[in-house]
């Protein structure tokens, strides 16, 4: 399925593309994220988990208007596994993001 957010969609694209540039014009200069309720740094997290591993996302369900997913999340370090995603967006931007196992 593709998220009815038209920002949240478009991230979606860009991981599953693999490009790392439209993904990054969607953050806003300040965004922030956490995996599992921990806050990390979030251009550490998607180099190590996203785009030096081959990740990719099959969104299976939302809500929240698009803001919130239910999706599998692969990549080449830790598998496929069932993840749950959710977006702080503001202005057309990702302000926040939060992930973990679902």
């Amino acid at each position: 399925m593709t998220p009815t957010d038209p920002t949240v969609r478009a991230l979606v694209e860009a991981i599953n593309a693999d490009n790392r540039q439209d993904f990054a014009a969607l953050l806003a200069p300040d965004a922030t994220m956490s995996d599992d309720g921990t806050d990390r740094d979030l251009h550490q997290w998607v180099d190590r988990e996203i785009f030096g591993v081959n990740g990719h996302m099959e969104v299976l369900s939302e809500s929240g208007g698009g803001r919130a997913l239910i999706a599998r999340f692969r990549n080449d370090t830790w598998g496929e596994m069932r993840t749950r995603w959710s977006f702080t967006v503001q202005d057309g931007r990702i302000q926040r993001f939060e992930t973990g196992q679902a």
